[in-house]
């Protein structure tokens, strides 16, 4: 068994793209079938070499590995190889046709009310034609001629699929410039590599009829082959979920601080009954079927996201994160801050609140109580008990109670209206730093 993922480095990687990413991977894993990954770079002028990099970069970050990989850049000559046998066994053919006299075609078919399908004018040409298109200096782009016929299969995903051939036109599959062209490369690179399984997109449905007529020109059989195929990602209000949202790339997700554990367990979960659960992929093996995922679109709600991504923190151990936090950060502070977080990023506020200078606001109508509050500050050394015996006296003493007690010594210590429990925030905070604090915020 051997699946592929094959992005383009056109752009960062998405997560409709990394779903699908995701998918390949657990179902591969779970089999014991290989991973490839394919880089589709042949389109030159949108391919990037640091999106390349970028594409590994995040894969990598969310836990996925492969076992071999390559880029289509560097088998121009197989594919050269095989579109000539393609030409030799004439399922290849020359066009000359523009797009302006291509337009005019369809504009004609329209107005008929018939399907714009292309015409096969080009296979009317005669040799000599040919010769002379050539001799006047046109190069030709290659079609390939389609069967025709229905092409069928059992979908992983959605269940009994078929295409109509007939109700397509020829694709282009060689540019005048002898470039291949993505329907064309990816056929010769499955057949060549032993690819079995395809897991993509819905929106590449068309494409698989297509491409299983071109596997059979090659000589392929598609017995050999299986599909799934997932429906595509909605965002929250069930439109489409645009690429060219920057906000839902991998990296930029990275960036806010989304861990890659909730993104993995969020998009294996995503469309299926089951509830999510942070995990990196290794994790999500078990747990996996691709049979329970529905064949409606599923909603990509970063809300969700982020609750996942609140609910991993919390229970995170301080060595999964210790490498990320601040510089001098241990495991008591992490244990007093980690359920307060949304994202991790969020620790280094907190981190400037127990080590820092920051300046708290002032309170000048809490005066006399934060006075009052600074002359009542046990001494040292201060445990998780320091907090109620303080803040227990002071109710004593001053008779309030509540938000009235707690939020100007909140705010007076941490300059934050809501933050993590002060019973083990305080000791870390240490007694010259809150009387300090308690000091500026009383004027």
């Amino acid at each position: 068994m051997k699946l592929r993922f094959a992005p383009s480095p056109t752009g960062l990687l998405h997560v409709g793209n990394a779903r699908a990413a995701l998918v390949n991977w657990l179902f591969a894993r779970q089999r014991g079938g290989a991973v490839l990954l394919r880089l589709d770079d042949t389109d030159t002028a949108r391919s990037k070499a640091e999106y390349a990099v970028a594409l590994e970069e995040d894969l990598r970050w969310m836990g996925l590995d492969w076992d071999e990989s390559f880029r289509q850049s560097d088998r121009l000559e197989l594919y050269a190889a095989a579109a000539e046998r393609l030409k030799a066994s004439g399922h290849l053919y020359p066009c000359f046709e523009s797009e302006e006299e291509l337009r005019s075609k369809r504009e004609q078919l329209l107005r008929q009310g018939k399907p714009p399908l292309y015409d096969r004018g080009a296979l009317k040409m005669t040799p000599e034609q040919y010769a002379r298109a050539i001799a006047n200096g046109k190069t030709p782009y290659w079609r390939f001629k389609l069967s025709g016929m229905q092409r069928e299969w059992q979908d992983g995903v959605l269940g009994r699929r078929a295409v109509k051939l007939s109700a397509l036109s020829d694709p282009v599959l060689i540019r005048a410039d002898g470039s291949p062209l993505y329907t064309f490369t990816s056929v010769v690179d499955d057949l060549e590599g032993g690819v079995t399984h395809i897991i993509r997109g819905e929106d590449h449905v068309t494409n698989t009829g297509v491409q299983l007529d071109i596997w059979v020109a090659l000589g392929g059989d598609v017995r050999a082959l299986s599909f799934a195929h997932l429906p595509l990602l909605t965002d929250s209000d069930g439109g489409p979920l645009s690429k060219r949202l920057g906000s839902l790339s991998l990296r930029q997700l990275r960036r806010d601080g989304v861990e890659p554990a909730a993104l993995a367990g969020y998009l294996a979960a995503l469309g299926t009954p089951r509830d999510p659960v942070p995990a990196l992929p290794a994790a999500l093996v078990a747990g996996f079927d691709m049979t329970t995922i529905s064949r409606s679109p599923a909603r990509f709600d970063v809300q969700q996201l982020l609750a996942l991504n609140r609910r991993h923190l919390h229970g995170a151990s301080f060595e999964s994160v210790q490498a990320r936090l601040p510089e001098g950060a241990d495991e008591a502070f992490w244990l007093a801050i980690r359920e307060n977080l949304d994202l991790l990023g969020e620790a280094k506020t907190w981190f400037e609140v127990v080590r820092g200078r920051i300046v708290p606001p002032p309170q000048p109508e809490e005066g006399a109580f934060l006075r009052a509050a600074l002359e009542a500050l046990p001494p040292e050394p201060w445990d998780e008990g320091t907090w109620g015996a303080w803040t227990g006296a002071l109710k004593a003493t001053t008779g309030r109670k509540g938000k009235a007690l707690f939020l100007p010594l909140r705010l007076a210590l941490t300059g934050e209206e809501h933050g993590p429990d002060l019973k083990t925030l305080l000791p870390l905070i240490g007694r010259a730093t809150a009387a300090e604090r308690l000091a500026v915020a009383a004027g």
